[in-house]
């Protein structure tokens, strides 16, 4: 009679496991690396805008670029790229993150 409840204790912990390993950030299913020529190439379509280029000819944020790992992943992702392109809104957002950043950085 205990035998199917120590089978069901088994499986409920690799279940909570499974979905620890999703939430978090060292998930084995996620991907952490970065794409260095994909980066740049998104770089490379923001900098026509006027807005990004004044970010970019900055010499803190240019740093932030290049070397930190939350720009750099954000700056991966097509879709958050495509919103900086065409929304104001997203555009805010990524300069708070670039703030919040450096901040972080400069402490």
């Amino acid at each position: 009679m205990k035998q199917p409840w120590k089978s069901i204790g088994v499986i409920i912990t690799y279940v909570v496991a499974i979905i620890i390993g999703f939430l978090s950030f060292s998930s084995p299913f996620m991907d952490t690396t970065l794409n260095t020529k994909k980066i740049d190439k998104n770089i490379g379509k923001l900098t026509q805008l006027t807005w990004f280029k004044n970010l970019y000819e900055d010499e803190e944020y240019r740093r932030l670029f290049f070397v930190n790992r939350r720009v750099r992943s954000y700056l991966q992702n097509p879709i958050r790229v495509n919103a900086l392109i065409k929304r104001k809104q997203a555009q805010k957002r990524f300069h708070a993150l670039l703030d919040k950043q450096r901040q972080l950085r400069n402490n």
